[in-house]
């Protein structure tokens, strides 16, 4: 196993994580929506979302980078 390959292997699992801890117990997370509609994220909410956004981005340029060099 190459190093790209460990290293997806670890974003993925991280990103997993991250995003399971976002749902929340009422509703609002994964599978509900607010209930006015627009809701702004604050505080913890916020940096898990920004943190999401940039594991995101990490597994997709590792995966370009493996594939170019496979």
């Amino acid at each position: 196993m190459s190093f790209l390959n460990i290293a997806q292997i670890l974003v993925s699992v991280i990103l997993v994580l991250v995003i399971l801890s976002q749902v929340r117990e009422g509703g609002s997370g994964l599978f509900g929506s607010a209930q006015n509609g627009v809701r702004t994220r604050r505080g913890l909410e916020r940096t898990l979302f920004q943190f999401t956004i940039i594991l995101i981005a990490l597994f997709l340029i590792i995966s370009v980078i493996s594939v170019r060099f496979a």
